[in-house]
């Protein structure tokens, strides 16, 4: 008996806010407006993921805040003012988009739940379940490893 409930704990989240369904996972990303681009790259970047996930999703009709981690010399973004920091974004954010390699995501999380977001979603290849769990425990809901553009299609 106690397999059984074992085998059936491990396929649970971590905790409620951490999302793992596709229902859940739609939810999220139909909810958001307005979205702060953590490590987003320039436009002189615009084969990699960090550019063009946002740029699609602006095209989507979402609204894009760039929050660059390099690039000191750029000051917007898909047309949008860049901000340095999380906590300098002066409006609203509904989701924070993470482009940064796991190790660089403590760093970020005492910003993250400062800013109070709906939703907090790795991209796909980024994995931080310490920081995915300080951030739930806040009361925002986080995605790992996950591609917005590719769950944005499937809507």
């Amino acid at each position: 008996m106690s397999n059984c409930f074992e085998r059936y704990h491990l396929s649970m989240p971590v905790h409620e806010n951490i999302l793992t369904g596709p229902a859940q996972i739609a939810g999220v990303v139909q909810s958001a407006r307005t979205i702060a681009v953590l490590g987003i790259k320039p436009e002189t970047h615009s084969s990699q993921p960090a550019f063009y996930v946002p740029k699609y999703m602006q095209a989507a009709g979402y609204r894009i805040i760039p929050v660059p981690v390099y690039y000191p010399e750029v000051t917007e973004i898909l047309g949008e003012k860049v901000y340095r920091k999380l906590i300098d974004v002066p409006d609203e954010v509904d989701m924070i988009n993470v482009f940064r390699r796991p190790q660089d995501i403590p760093q970020h999380v005492d910003d993250i739940i400062e800013k109070k977001p709906r939703s907090v979603w790795f991209q796909l290849g980024i994995v931080n379940d310490e920081a995915a769990e300080r951030i739930a425990n806040a009361g925002i809901k986080v995605v790992q490893n996950k591609c917005l553009m590719v769950e944005h299609r499937y809507l």
